[in-house]
């Protein structure tokens, strides 16, 4: 069995004010992504559909063309190779939980110490 605690998570500084924790299984991965205000959003895709659920805070995401705003208690889900990207709000950090499916590899690889797997095409990470 895998087991963790999330403060035992690695924490990847994704860029400036994007942090983010994996952990993974062998078909999904859960992400918390940390947005701070002033980040620089990066529009992305991948091939992962993804549901996300905002932790704390709040802003706004952006799933192909259509924008809402998300706040604590928030969910909604991103299609499979659809760009989409997050943006926090000015007066505080958003924190979102982030689940992946299939896994994603790259998110792994990081989290696991593996070399050579690539992310996805814009991708950076973490929906900012």
């Amino acid at each position: 069995m895998k087991k963790a605690h999330i403060d035992e998570l690695k924490l990847t500084d994704v860029r400036p004010g994007v942090t983010r924790r994996s952990f993974s299984g062998a078909g999904a991965t859960l992400a918390w992504g940390t947005l701070s205000p002033g980040h620089e959003p990066r529009p992305h895709t991948h091939p992962h559909e993804q549901i996300v659920y905002i932790v704390s805070g709040h802003g706004t995401f952006t799933v192909g063309d259509e924008t809402v705003e998300v706040a604590q208690g928030d969910m909604l889900v991103v299609p499979s190779g659809v760009l989409h990207y997050a943006v926090a709000a000015d007066d505080e950090p958003m924190v979102d939980l982030s689940i992946f499916s299939p896994r994603r590899d790259d998110y792994y690889a990081i989290d696991e110490g593996v070399r050579g797997v690539r992310g996805v095409e814009g991708d950076g990470g973490s929906d900012g």
